[in-house]
């Protein structure tokens, strides 16, 4: 086979050639030159980032004939560095744990450890993926590598050190290499594609990057890939098929339709997406990444995409946190999942039918997301606010003092009465426009008074204080439904009867009355009488006319 892939074309020859892991060639090149080498050294990190390749050219340097002493940067042409690259040199043994697991293989391969080497200065053992040894492996190890010959040398790597007995791990010089940047994967892949003279474009080498996850190795593979299926040449559209990836803008388009709570828009953005025939767990993936870009740029202002710019801009923070939680929680079943089509159409579906619990009938977009139903609010205000003059004919004190609470709150143009009590103000409350987060926090809170346009609330010792912006967005529901501006003052103590317990209360006495209804039926009561049962409060429903 004459070809031969990227991976192993370009494995790197010496410690300046490798990507990334600066903090582990620095100490190895350190140890070299002041001659401070360790017995046993182990390399640990996920797949694809360079442990064996590190390994293999330490092994170049100490072993490299150029020098009477080991060099920080192996020649590559003595017959050392040429056997060790090969995998030809007789005192360079790599060993691949997961095939010689057992203690016998352990045993053969350490009789020969008190014989020096003959060709070189060190005998080097190389244990890759040295997790998958059994107990009694380990345990056969252990001695010779706490005290070895001087001329003996422990390479290990593996993918999973946890599962390494830590009686090994005491025995050797750590060194946990990192993931590699994207950023340093692209450069690495752009220049690779320069010495091979491959045409390709820089969207291209984004997504091979992006999808490398961080593994050097995994980003030549697709980078393999990608060159086979566009024929030589790189273009963005055929990696884009190649990976099941698409383009932002269709999910930017989904989200603005979720974020609007407009389902019909939404199925026509999704069914855009899935004509494209891509990977349903990819468009999820980016999904996952879109909200993560809104919920950054809102805290930072990082992002130069216009698009980003303004979802982050007309959305609450709240529900880009809630919608990535969504997101998030379907990837983490996507796989359990009989129809992945279903799984993605669902993921987007609870997206939408998310709205908080409420007594008052309220439009979706107001509950969906407070910053786009800001204008929708003003826009209800100014077309249900009389004139001018039937402000000045209403005589409120000729009306009862709860009437005059539901008629100003429901009309929304006149200043709160200062004789309010509690029971007229968890009315109020429960007619206010506020997301799920904010109701659910003011819920907890007692009335205790309204003076001079300040409205003084309760809570518990144990709850902590809203912050800023919860109190704000609760300020600004409640001065758009009663027309005049509010001021908040908050009180620490027992609460006795706030609107979320009085909620509670009511719930509680229609299932009392429900209950007595039910016991009142002759049927339901010989049929108790007569088994000894009794009804369950859970399992009163009501059903609808």
């Amino acid at each position: 086979m004459s070809y031969q892939v990227l991976a192993r074309k370009y494995r790197p020859a010496t410690f300046s050639e490798v990507v990334g892991q600066e903090h582990i060639l620095q100490a190895l090149e350190n140890s070299i030159q002041h001659d401070k080498l360790h017995q046993a050294y182990m390399f640990s990190g996920t797949r694809g980032v360079g442990k064996t390749t590190i390994a293999r050219v330490f092994a170049k340097c100490l072993n490299c004939l150029k020098s009477d002493n080991p060099l920080p940067e192996p020649c590559n042409e003595c017959t050392a560095c040429e056997e060790i690259k090969s995998g030809r040199h007789i005192e360079f043994l790599e060993v691949d744990a997961a095939s010689r697991t057992g203690v016998d293989d352990m045993r053969e391969l350490l009789e020969s450890v008190q014989y020096k080497p003959a060709n070189s200065r060190y005998k080097i053992y190389l244990i890759d993926e040295v997790h998958m040894l059994s107990k009694n492996s380990f345990n056969a190890l252990l001695k010779t590598l706490e005290e070895p010959p001087p001329h003996v040398m422990f390479l290990m790597a593996t993918t999973e050190v946890e599962k390494v007995p830590k009686t090994v791990l005491s025995r050797c010089l750590q060194f946990n290499l990192k993931i590699i940047p994207e950023n340093q994967i692209r450069e690495h892949i752009q220049s690779l594609l320069d010495l091979e003279k491959i045409k390709y474009d820089d969207e291209s080498l984004a997504l091979i990057a992006s999808s490398a996850q961080g593994s050097i190795r995994d980003g030549l593979t697709l980078l393999d890939q990608a060159i086979a299926h566009g024929n030589g040449v790189l273009e963005s559209d055929q990696v884009k098929a190649l990976l099941g990836t698409i383009d932002q803008s269709y999910i930017i388009e989904l989200v603005n339709h979720v974020a609007a709570s407009d389902g019909d828009g939404a199925y026509l953005a999704l069914n855009k997406i899935t004509e494209l025939n891509v990977e349903y767990e990819q468009v999820l993936k980016i999904i996952i990444s879109v909200f993560h870009k809104i919920s950054l740029h809102q805290q930072l202002e990082d992002s130069e995409d216009a698009s980003i710019k303004q979802l982050a801009e007309s959305i609450d923070p709240q529900i880009i946190q809630l919608h990535y939680e969504i997101a998030l929680n379907a990837l983490s079943k996507f796989h359990v999942h009989p129809h992945p089509k279903q799984a993605l159409e669902l993921c987007i579906l609870r997206m939408l039918a998310f709205q908080p619990i409420s007594d008052g009938v309220t439009p979706k977009i107001e509950k969906k997301n407070p910053k786009l139903a800001a204008e929708a609010v003003k826009q209800k205000k100014k077309q249900i606010e009389p004139p001018e003059t039937k402000r000045e004919e209403s005589k409120p004190e000729d009306i009862p003092k709860v009437e005059v609470v539901i008629e100003e709150s429901a009309a929304g143009n006149s200043n709160m009465p200062s004789d309010l009590d509690v029971q007229s103000w968890n009315s109020i409350f429960h007619s206010l426009n506020l997301s799920m987060f904010v109701s659910q926090v003011f819920s907890e809170f007692e009335f205790v008074s309204f003076v001079d346009d300040t409205l003084t609330l309760k809570k518990s010792d144990e709850l902590i204080n809203p912050t800023e912006g919860l109190k704000t967005e609760f300020l600004e529901a409640l001065s758009a439904q009663l027309g005049q501006k509010i001021s908040l003052a908050i009180e620490s103590g027992e609460v006795i009867s706030s609107p979320a317990a009085d909620q509670v209360a009511n719930a509680q006495n229609q299932l009392n009355q429900d209950k007595d209804a039910l016991l009142e039926n002759v049927a339901v009561k010989d049929i108790l009488d007569s088994f000894g049962g009794k009804i369950i409060d859970e399992s009163i429903k009501k059903v609808s006319p």
